[in-house]
């Protein structure tokens, strides 16, 4: 699987961009106050780059068009058309606005609002080059109908008329994964407004966009229109992921990111993938669901359970992936828990989990009640009311590791078989563990790190691993743990 090429020091460079305001142009926060099934939802956007995931009907296209309206180049009808007689309940929108605009103000924020009365959009809008890149970039080209006339055998392009993708055939070959250098584009009417891409084969061949797939047409676009781009423009992309290929989806946000970068660009685009927001820090992913919008990576399985999808009697959200397992092992160590009636969702970050029980907990059509149980180290909240517990310790890793090797004499015969050696290698495993004890610096690598040294034994195995071993040399410990939460767990009837 694909691996991102975008750093962390480039992340934090540009987190640390947004946070001291070091742009000519940018939207800092949209105010929902009422649009749609929005009431009262802020929205700010931490990084440059932000993607926005949730279910078809959640939200997504309203966040995105709420952004786009605060700008003059964008019509509002483009995202929130009217019809007089069955939009009515249009009457009263309105909308707040936070943004940098260094023509308007040099050395502070610029407040607008946009408000619906009556029968039209009022608004004090922005000067800003506004880029939108809809679903129907993603229709094939035998589908279109401005080009159908260019089937004909009698169409004949001049050489003036034909000209190469230059600059951005770079960045177009690393997304798509082939070399399109000596693809070119066809401006097919005078006004520039209809474009024909034609591509060449390994020898030498040319064929038109009629046999191009839907992806990389797309991709080719984007990337032509968003090269083209002023510096400080916004690009809005809808459904990112659409024709794309897995690989493909994750290699463009690294583009976007980059480009973001270097063009101190602003972008926001929808999704359903989860490939599409590997590459972003949590708080660049904002996930609507019916009209309520959380901050942070939220997983498919995870938004089904706040659509009220999950048939389960009991929904637990954790920080990470390590704390979900932690707190399964924990509750499979008691025989009489249902575990097969509880689901677990890895929220990515403490403080949307804690949003996410909180939103689910005060959601009236739930039939299901959750928990949250974050980390030791979280700053966020306990408290029984709120139905927020923590686990034990600091960090998880560091816990599970540092407490394992208090009783590493004792257990590591059985370690070593539930990492797939045999009971005889336990002074193997033992040497391992103590060899990775003094040199690793993040917890968060230490389990692949033993799996390394253990003949590229899986991360995952000897997490399970460690988390069992555990749970049976620390039993009271297990106990401290699932007391509070005892009268939520479903029991074996």
């Amino acid at each position: 699987m694909y691996k991102s090429e975008i750093r962390p020091s480039q992340i934090a460079r540009l987190q640390e961009k947004v946070r001291k305001s070091g742009y000519n142009k940018y939207l800092l926060k949209v105010h929902l106050i009422r649009c749609r099934a929005f009431s009262g939802d802020l929205i700010h956007f931490d990084f440059p780059v932000t993607a926005l995931i949730g279910p078809n009907g959640g939200g997504k296209t309203t966040i995105l068009g709420a952004g786009a309206l605060l700008y003059k180049s964008i019509a509002p009808r483009q995202f929130f058309a009217r019809n007089r007689q069955l939009d009515k309940e249009m009457r009263d929108w309105s909308i707040a606005y936070e943004a940098i605009d260094r023509e308007i103000n040099r050395n502070d924020v610029v407040k607008r609002t946009a408000h619906f009365s009556t029968e039209k959009w009022s608004r004090d809008a922005l000067n800003r080059e506004v880029l939108v890149f809809g679903v129907s970039r993603t229709l094939p080209a035998v589908e279109r109908s401005s080009l159908s006339r260019f089937t004909n055998k009698n169409v004949v392009f001049r050489s003036d008329e034909m000209t190469t993708l230059n600059g951005s055939a770079e960045y177009m070959s690393k997304i798509l994964g082939k070399d399109v250098r000596e693809y070119q584009i066809v401006q097919s009417d005078r006004y520039g407004n209809i474009q024909l891409l034609a591509g060449q084969t390994s020898d030498g061949d040319n064929y038109s966009e009629f046999h191009f797939g839907t992806g990389e047409s797309s991709i080719i676009k984007m990337v032509l229109g968003i090269e083209r781009a002023p510096e400080n423009s916004l690009i809005l992309i809808e459904e990112i992921e659409n024709g794309l290929h897995p690989v493909a989806i994750m290699r463009l946000i690294d583009y976007l990111i980059d480009v973001a970068d270097r063009k101190k660009l602003q972008i926001v685009y929808t999704t359903h993938s989860e490939y599409a927001i590997r590459s972003l820090p949590d708080e660049a992913v904002w996930a609507a669901v019916d009209g309520k919008a959380i901050q942070g990576k939220l997983d498919i399985l995870s938004l089904r359970s706040l659509q009220g999808e999950v048939e389960s009697e009991l929904i637990i959200y954790t920080e990470d992936i390590f704390a979900k397992e932690w707190v399964m092992s924990m509750l499979r160590s008691d025989s009489e828990i249902a575990t097969d009636a509880i689901e677990i969702f890895a929220m990515g970050c403490d403080g949307t989990a804690v949003t996410a029980n909180a939103f689910h907990n005060a959601d009236p059509s739930s039939k299901v009640g959750s928990i949250c149980i974050i980390d030791g180290d979280s700053r966020q909240e306990t408290n029984e009311q709120s139905k927020v517990f923590r686990l034990p310790g600091e960090a998880p890793e560091f816990v599970i590791f540092n407490e394992i090797l208090d009783k590493l004499d004792e257990c590591s015969g059985i370690l070593s078989v539930r990492c797939m050696h045999k009971y005889a290698d336990a002074e193997l495993v033992k040497n391992v563990v103590l060899s990775i004890k003094n040199t690793n610096y993040d917890h968060h690598i230490i389990f692949a790190q033993i799996g390394e040294k253990l003949g590229f034994v899986n991360e995952n195995v000897i997490r399970d691993a460690f988390l069992a071993t555990w749970c049976e040399q620390y039993p009271d410990k297990v106990a401290d743990m699932l007391n509070p939460i005892s009268k939520y767990l479903p029991r074996i009837r």
